[in-house]
């Protein structure tokens, strides 16, 4: 039987990015991402967040690294990842999802940048960027070409 393994997330960074290298000095990084929901309880609307662990790697960590800070709104499209360690003899397990494509959402005013004014609101330009990266199979960011959009500057979620 087939798997299909897919995640589609869209929140606001819980924390500034921190982007680290592996020994082949490849970017990672991992963010935190709140993810809201909105429930009725006792007649009124509450907003529900869940907290998701994020691990972008190559180009993807190298943007969020330089246009994300806390607060930012981004899409982070993915795959789940058990990650399993044992801590002080207990075995331990997190669930977390490894990013394949981000794209930036909303505008620098609302949190959406790392300061300063002027500048690209919402990603580099393709002029530029750096060339396309296939980092240990992770598309690079200027590969995202999903139906989330497209380049007008106003980017919807259809859904």
């Amino acid at each position: 039987m087939a798997s299909f393994n897919k995640v589609v997330l869209v929140g606001n960074l819980t924390r500034d990015v921190e982007v680290r290298f592996t020994p082949s000095q490849m970017p990672v990084t991992d963010i935190g991402l709140a993810v809201n929901d909105r429930v009725k309880r006792n007649n009124e609307w509450v907003d529900e967040a869940t907290f998701v662990d994020v691990t972008l790697f190559g180009r993807n960590a190298e943007i969020a690294g330089q246009y994300l800070s806390k607060g930012s709104q981004v899409l982070i499209e993915g795959r789940l990842k058990l990650d399993q360690w044992e801590q002080d003899g207990q075995k331990r397990s997190k669930l977390k999802v490894i990013g394949e494509n981000m794209r930036m959402l909303g505008s620098r005013r609302e949190g959406g940048g790392s300061g300063g004014s002027g500048g690209p609101s919402q990603r580099p330009s393709r002029a530029t960027s750096p060339s396309r990266q296939q980092d240990a199979g992770n598309r690079g960011y200027d590969d995202y070409s999903g139906g989330f959009g497209g380049d007008s500057g106003e980017e919807d979620v259809p859904f």
